[in-house]
């Protein structure tokens, strides 16, 4: 395989990440930067949904072992926790992060230098945590990092409830994209984070990561280089619609879709408002969603260490 550089680089040395910074930044008053479209001047202090203004929050950073298998390696995935989120799931694992807002304002610098950091561990990627709601900051960060040496693949890692036109902007950015296609009902997504068009932003979403890197490319060291992968946590009682995500995944992303279907699901938060969630997930769940997504063709199934709890 020859040598990889990512994308961002060539994209610095031709002069358009400044645009692409400059174009984001417009994106922040009034702010339409997600599907949210909250329309508040953010760069005037005013916070929306996602409760953050015009600087970038991280809740923490880390070399992190408990990511895919294609992005951990030897030497962990890096990963910034960005404190807030633009989708406020109330079952969200980490509540005290996206909805109590622990953690602290960060200049475009000091988010430089954490990137930098984690590359110096021994990191084999930044993987930005929660990033659809401060874009321009991280694109900002980026063009200081890069003139100190970043080197290795970015990774969006989202919830999926991203704006086409925000990612279209990302082109040439992000080498891998990281979105969850967490549920396929608009009743449960209204619920669960007052977001009743969630499985359409996020069909719309997927399709437009995909078309800019393609199905996940995974080098000899079997370290991820390119391309899409997607996460599913499975919900008890299959309520998260998992054979109907599969059926597109295969039908209009790519039967080579590379995709997390993850066990990891516990009540959380404010699940109790939720109707049939505030359950346990058993077995059953989890294998009956392995099933549906062969019977739709998805076969390239990430294989972590599951853990389950039993009663």
């Amino acid at each position: 395989m020859e040598p990889f550089q990512p994308a961002y680089i060539r994209t610095f040395e031709k002069g358009l990440l400044q645009q692409k910074i400059k174009a984001a930044r417009k994106l922040l008053s009034p702010c339409k930067l997600c599907p949210r479209k909250c329309g508040v001047d953010r760069l005037s202090g005013e916070i929306g949904v996602c409760k953050t203004a015009s600087q970038a929050w991280v809740s923490s950073y880390n070399s992190h072992f408990g990511e895919e298998s294609p992005l951990v390696g030897k030497h962990g995935s890096g990963t910034i926790f960005f404190t807030h989120c633009n989708l406020m799931c109330l079952f969200c694992q980490n509540f005290d992060i996206s909805h109590e807002g622990h953690g602290q304002e960060v200049t475009d610098e000091e988010l430089a230098a954490i990137m930098l950091a984690l590359q110096q561990q021994g990191c084999h990627n930044i993987n930005f945590v929660t990033p659809s709601h401060v874009v321009p900051q991280i694109l900002a960060a980026l063009e200081i990092a890069v003139q100190h040496g970043l080197c290795v693949p970015l990774v969006y890692n989202s919830g999926g409830y991203d704006l086409s036109a925000t990612l279209r902007l990302l082109e040439g950015v992000f080498d891998i994209y990281m979105p969850d296609f967490k549920f396929w009902n608009p009743e449960l997504a209204e619920s669960a984070c007052q977001a009743a068009d969630y499985a359409e932003v996020a069909c719309k979403a997927l399709k437009e990561m995909h078309r800019q890197v393609g199905d996940l490319i995974i080098d000899d060291g079997g370290i991820a280089r390119k391309g899409l992968l997607i996460r599913h946590l499975v919900l008890p009682g299959g309520m998260a619609g998992t054979r109907k995500i599969m059926r597109f995944i295969a039908r209009e992303i790519s039967t080579r879709s590379y995709v997390n279907i993850m066990s990891q699901y516990r009540p959380c938060g404010r699940v109790a408002e939720i109707s049939g969630l505030n359950a346990l997930l058993s077995p059953t769940d989890y294998q009956t969603a392995l099933q549906e997504a062969k019977k739709e063709g998805i076969t390239r199934l990430d294989q972590p260490r599951r853990a389950f709890v039993f009663w």
